[in-house]
C-alpha cells in the first residue's frame, strides 16, 4: 500500500531583514490575498501596516508596498513569519495542516543587532519561548489581522506600542 500523499504546499516569503535590524516581527503564515499579492499583509483589512505607521510616525498604507520595506528597515524592523510552508485551505491559522517552520539557526548571525523578536498574534507566539532561551527579549502582540475582532484598533495599538521600547 503506498504511503498517503500529502497536500501540496504553499509556500511563505523570505524574511524582510539585514544586519541592522533590531526588532523582528514574525506572522504565522501568509493569508490567501497576501500570497496572491506575494506581499506581507496585503488584506485591505489587516492591520499590520498602520499599527507600525503609528509606531514610526509614518503613514505606511499611503505607500507602495516596495516603499513600505524599505522605511520598515530604515527604522530598524524586520519582517517575516514563523511557517515557510504549510497546507491550507483560506486564510484562517486553524486552518493550517502539515506545518513547517522557517529555520531560525543563522538569525543571529544575519541580523547581529537583532534584540527583540515580537510574535503578531498567537499561532506565531506559540514560538515565543524558543526565542526567549536563545536570549531575546520577546513579546506577543494580539494579531493584527481582520479575523481578531475582539479589541479595537486603539487597544490593539496600546499594545503594539512595546514593540518600540
Amino acid at each position: 500500500m503506498p504511503a498517503p500523499r500529502l497536500p501540496s504546499l504553499l509556500t511563505g516569503f523570505p524574511p524582510v531583514i539585514d544586519q541592522h535590524t533590531e526588532i523582528l516581527i514574525l506572522g504565522s503564515f501568509p493569508g490567501t490575498a497576501s500570497l496572491d499579492a506575494q506581499q506581507y499583509y496585503a488584506h485591505p483589512r489587516n492591520q499590520f501596516w498602520k499599527l507600525i505607521g503609528c509606531l514610526i510616525n509614518e503613514d505606511l498604507p499611503a505607500l507602495p508596498y516596495a516603499e513600505r520595506l524599505l522605511r520598515l528597515k530604515a527604522h530598524r524592523i524586520g519582517v517575516w513569519d514563523v511557517i515557510a510552508a504549510c497546507a491550507r485551505e483560506g486564510s484562517l491559522d486553524s486552518a493550517i495542516r502539515h506545518a513547517r517552520h522557517n529555520d531560525f539557526a543563522l538569525l543571529k548571525q544575519e541580523c547581529p543587532q537583532l534584540r527583540r523578536v515580537c510574535f503578531n498574534g498567537k499561532t506565531s507566539g506559540k514560538q515565543e519561548a524558543v526565542f526567549a532561551e536563545a536570549g531575546f527579549d520577546t513579546l506577543v502582540l494580539p494579531s493584527s489581522s481582520p479575523a481578531y475582532a475582539l479589541m479595537t484598533f486603539e487597544q490593539k495599538l496600546t499594545l503594539w506600542r512595546g514593540i518600540m521600547r
